[in-house]
């Protein structure tokens, strides 16, 4: 503190010296967080690699011998999915938004974390989240939902601890020695609010049993509440709290001012109003209302300038310091970061123009988008916050600035050759869907034909992987080694004055001088937000309510809309044994290779039949539209392969796709032909349905069970007939009626047939 920051403390009354508080930073809190999250990166990344290797080789014969041992059904692709999207978002980024946080949050206040109990347990209990989910998810217990996939008790338990978070950093900030609040903390406010409305939400759902629940809302209602919350979590999980990060750590990093005030003022409001409204852009083309759809398309397109004003913000902060971004790595990443950026926040509203939607939706064209935000800007903001921080809470330097050179080397090369892989391989994908030939027919009926055309880029996908996750092993040395040549973690401590020295100016006195500006609304709208600033609970309550307009106006019409929608008198509930597999189809995680919905567009219908109806998923928790198709589309399985024939299809199909669809890359199934279906637990799934709105009759649900077994039995007696007499391959094991397969093939050939009836 100067001479001239004490002379304006306030004296004490007995001593006659002036008041100065001593602050001790919390450091150890953001070391753990930093642990975590690179911990958990390198195991996100290197099942992500898994993931892609699986899709490049796991149907050649080279791929099924290597990928042999990993085909069971705990490393199936459908299972480990949700590991790695999960391990991405909430566990690698997760935690570098919380050691970033800590970190900014004390010093923008000038103040120690309000309780260090609430930090010890945000950071434990979260870990204890990442835990669940890792065990939960390869086992199958899923709720289907993408993006939020763990079940109701971990809902809770996020619930709690995201709670825990925002109570201790509100109460920092109320307990603030600073009265400005930085323009990082804005962010980390409209984060905090955004992620608590999305998750509680989307989550609520009923109970089956503490690892079953079947979601509150349904069909096309389910869909639009499922992307409010997808969308937003990208927004309020991948973006703002990133922004934050960028709002701090770059300016600290190139030791210059972010470059304009008032454009973080109107980047930040524009964004948290805009983005909410912004999720049905997911389902254009499908059955969801057209009004939300063209809303969604709308604010998507005014993403663009909220966006790029944020990333000129970033970038223009530099100005004159570009040699030094050249000697720093740290900014080297920043720098890329922002870039990317750029690009995913101009690709993404295009990608929601229904034109380019049409070709661009369900291909891997929407693959390459999520990774350079999720590698590019989240995980490049990640790494310079990480080989920025590490030195400061261990008071060491970097133990080599060439090892983190190559490092982004590395991820930069790694992300543009997993971009280019996939935008090669959607663009094929999406125009082979597509082509018709002179006389009207597609051009491409057989859907391996498309997978093998754009095999190689799968391997280009996996080998930028490779070259990413190589880049982390090299941040894992250079901090070990950092690390190691410190002497441990050390806390900061600093001399404050109270907040109570600085006056509080006069908001009236303040906007009567703005007369006399020569542009003043500018000049009033920084004298009313700094007024705002100083006031964090109006702030937060403003910040609500940006969120909440959009939220309101496309969910509630939905909702109204979907309740007075005539029902289709055909489309009936499923019955117990169809129910079952249903649930075993959501816990294979079916839906991240095969979509549930055929598309209003030509080349779909042309492909699949009868575009889906609005009224077909009023009984479907969760919806299962899907969002990618590296199999066929299924809506209308049960017309496609119906019959006896058609269950002889799936009997063979399940389990060994190359019996009936020869270089496929999908797993196998067999342990489906070796499990027991859970016939039990039906009454209890069916009972939980009816508390819903689905209407089972009381005689149903009493006898579930029994429902279930019978027709179990029907379809058994048929493969009988129809496998064991002809020879096929596999052979029907013993009591195949009380098998998980059966099951799953009752629910594949009910599929579509409810117009038919």
């Amino acid at each position: 503190m100067t001479e001239q920051d004490i002379s304006q403390a306030p004296v004490d009354k007995l001593t006659g010296k002036p008041i100065i508080d001593t602050v001790i930073y919390d450091n150890k809190i953001v070391a753990k967080f930093l642990w975590a999250s690179i911990i958990w990166g390198l195991v996100g990344f290197a099942v992500g690699i898994l993931l892609a290797l699986q899709l490049a080789g796991m149907g050649t014969s080279w791929g099924v011998s290597a990928f042999g041992w990993l085909n069971t059904e705990y490393f199936s692709f459908g299972r480990l999915r949700p590991l790695h999207t999960n391990a991405v978002i909430f566990a690698f980024t997760g935690n570098i938004i919380f050691a970033g946080v800590y970190y900014s949050l004390q010093r923008l206040l000038k103040a120690r974390m309000f309780c260090d109990k609430m930090s010890f347990i945000n950071f434990w209990g979260w870990q204890l989240i990442i835990v669940a989910a890792a065990i939960t998810l390869p086992l199958g217990i899923t709720s289907g939902k993408e993006y939020a996939e763990l079940e109701w008790p971990i809902d809770i338990a996020i619930a709690v601890v995201w709670v825990i978070f925002g109570l201790n950093m509100i109460m920092t900030i109320i307990k603030r020695r600073e009265r400005h609040l930085y323009v990082a903390i804005w962010f980390y406010i409209a984060t905090w609010a955004g992620i608590a409305m999305l998750h509680i939400v989307n989550s609520i759902a009923i109970p089956v049993d503490g690892l079953k629940s079947y979601s509150a809302y349904a069909g096309v209602q389910d869909a639009l509440v499922q992307w409010w919350y997808g969308h937003n979590a990208v927004a309020f999980f991948l973006t703002t709290p990133i922004l934050g990060l960028m709002y701090y750590y770059l300016p600290k990093a190139a030791e210059r001012p972010v470059y304009s005030y008032r454009l973080s003022i109107i980047h930040f409001w524009s964004l948290v109003f805009i983005y909410i409204w912004a999720g049905p852009h997911h389902l254009l083309h499908t059955s969801l209302p057209g009004w939300a759809q063209s809303l969604g398309v709308t604010f998507s397109i005014m993403l663009i300038m909220p966006s790029w004003g944020g990333m000129l913000n970033g970038l223009l902060t530099l100005r004159g310091a570009w040699d030094k971004v050249r000697a720093d790595p740290v900014l080297k990443f920043f720098v890329a970061a922002v870039t990317f950026y750029g690009m995913s926040t101009f690709e993404g509203p295009m990608m929601s123009l229904r034109e380019v939607n049409a070709l661009s939706h369900n291909t891997d064209w929407t693959i390459g988008h999520v990774h350079s935000g999720a590698l590019g800007w989240v995980g490049c903001m990640a790494f310079g916050v990480i080989y920025w921080l590490i030195p400061q809470v261990y008071k060491v330097k970097l133990f080599s600035k060439d090892l983190a050179n190559y490092h982004f080397w590395l991820a930069t090369f790694g992300i543009i050759l997993y971009i280019i892989g996939m935008w090669i391989s959607g663009l094929t994908q999406g125009a082979m869907w597509f082509a018709f030939t002179e006389d009207a027919r597609l051009m491409y009926p057989d859907w391996i034909e498309i997978l093998n055309n754009t095999m190689l880029f799968q391997w280009v996908r996996a080998f930028g992987g490779i070259l990413y996750i190589t880049g982390m092993v090299l941040l894992i040395v250079n901090v070990c080694k950092t690390v190691k040549a410190s002497k441990g973690v050390e806390d900061d401590e600093i001399q404050a004055l109270p907040l109570w020295t600085e006056p509080e100016p006069d908001v009236y006195v303040e906007l009567a001088k703005t007369k006399n500006e020569a542009r003043p609304w500018i000049a009033r709208m920084n004298v009313i937000h700094a007024a705002i600033e100083r006031w964090p609970i109006t702030f937060i309550i403003l910040t609500g309510l940006a969120l909440s307009v959009g939220s309101i106006c496309e969910i509630v019409p939905n909702m109204v809309q979907g309740a007075l929608t005539p029902k289709i008198e055909s489309v009936k509930p499923y019955t117990p044994l169809e129910l079952a597999g249903r649930d075993i189809y959501i816990r294979e995680g079916c839906v991240s290779c095969h979509t549930q919905m055929v598309r209003t567009l030509r080349a779909d219908t042309a492909r699949y039949g009868e575009y889906t109806r609005p009224g077909e998923g009023i009984y479907e928790r969760p919806f299962l539209w899907g969002s990618k198709r590296t199999g066929p589309d299924l809506m209308r399985e049960g017309i496609i392969k119906s019959g006896d024939a058609g269950a002889v299809w799936h009997w063979q199909h399940m389990y060994d796709p190359q019996i009936t669809s020869e270089n496929s890359i999908m797993p196998a199934y067999a342990y489906l032909y070796e499990d027991d279906t859970d016939y039990a637990s039906l009454t209890k799934k069916l009972s939980a349905l009816h508390l819903l709105g689905t209407p089972y009759e009381k005689e149903t649900i009493a006898n579930a069970e029994q429902l279930a077994r019978d027709q179990a039995k029907q379809l058994a007696l048929m493969l009988q007939e129809k496998v064991t007499k002809v020879g096929l391959e596999p052979a029907l094991p013993d009591k195949v009626e009380d098998k998980e397969i059966i099951a799953l093939i009752a629910y594949l050939q009910r599929l579509g047939t409810d117009l038919e009836k």
